[in-house]
């Protein structure tokens, strides 16, 4: 099986490529190189109609798994017309060249979208399942409720085979620091090499999902293989756990003494109290099981980045 993963050399594509590889799929990654040593197979600029339509074309995939997003909320909120036309021009675009290089075959296509979609709900509605209602309070989310909708009218069109995922809080090695688990186990590791023990916060009372990138990227290469056309599958662990005891897990990994301070400036605008998801559709087309416990993953994190810190980085 040839996959094209766009985005494949960020956080999650870096894993799914690896995942795929294990499963004996030759991959190729589409993404715009971060730097130097940041090797992809094709260029991608899903800004430009050409550029989208050459990487399927050299790639000839069997299966597309589209990652490259803007994916950081409070940058969507800083400059939301870009997130849009990154995450829903360039999702049509693709959509567009896969439909026009495979006329009457449709091709598979994996989009991943977001837990973010659904916004706030009450108590009464949680899990979140896959059919209850969206409400995006976010540019993020609903540049990713967009692109879903893009995907879906052209798999019902016959004109390309299409799974949607809605991931939740995605984690693990290799996640960049601006995300909340990242940047807790950065500091800490700071605090843990002799640096200033004050570490100040935003709102630490959220409840998310959060699910180990391993984790996810298994449940995307499985729904590859066997989802169902035009089905949207929940990724998450089906269990909520509040920001602050993932901080207390962080401190009490690092071992070091803290003083904790909430700073104004990092509390969202709009910050939804709870948001967990339920993962039976996912489990039942697939037997996905999430193998790694939270604690793990918060290890596995803090333990690759407090390398990076003991090296100078």
């Amino acid at each position: 099986m040839r996959a094209l993963v766009t985005g494949g050399n960020g956080f999650v594509g870096r894993h799914l490529c690896a995942e795929l590889q294990s499963r004996g799929a030759q991959t190729f990654v589409a993404g715009r190189p971060a730097g130097d040593e940041d090797e992809v197979d094709f260029e991608l600029d899903l800004a430009d109609a050409a550029s989208v339509r050459n990487a399927v074309v050299a790639a000839r995939p069997d299966i597309v798994y589209h990652l490259a997003a803007q994916a950081f909320v409070p940058r969507s909120t800083e400059d939301p017309l870009g997130t849009f036309d990154t995450n829903v021009m360039g999702t049509a675009r693709l959509v567009d060249a896969i439909r026009s290089l495979h006329p009457g075959a449709p091709m598979r296509l994996v989009f991943v979208s977001s837990g973010e979609v659904y916004g706030a709900h009450p108590a009464s509605d949680l899990p979140l399942r896959e059919d209850a209602t969206t409400a995006p309070s976010n540019p993020y989310a609903a540049s990713k409720l967009a692109g879903e909708t893009i995907v879906l009218a052209a798999t019902r069109a016959k004109a390309i085979d299409a799974i949607v995922t809605r991931a939740f809080n995605q984690i693990g090695p290799g996640q960049s620091r601006p995300f909340v688990v990242p940047s807790f186990a950065a500091r800490l590791a700071l605090i843990a090499a002799g640096g200033d023990p004050l570490l100040t916060v935003g709102n630490l009372e959220p409840q998310r999902d959060f699910l180990d990138v391993r984790d996810v990227v298994r449940a995307y290469a499985d729904l590859g293989e066997r989802g169902v056309p035009g089905e949207i599958y929940n990724v998450c662990s089906g269990v909520p756990t509040a920001i602050v005891d993932i901080l207390r897990k962080l401190v009490t990994i690092a071992h070091v003494g803290v003083e904790i301070r909430e700073d104004p400036a990092l509390v969202r605008a709009v910050d939804i109290p709870i948001v967990y998801g339920d993962n039976t559709k996912l489990r039942a087309a697939t037997g996905w099981e999430p193998t790694f416990a939270l604690a793990r993953t918060l290890r596995d994190v803090y333990d690759e980045i407090a390398r990076t810190v003991g090296a100078g980085a």
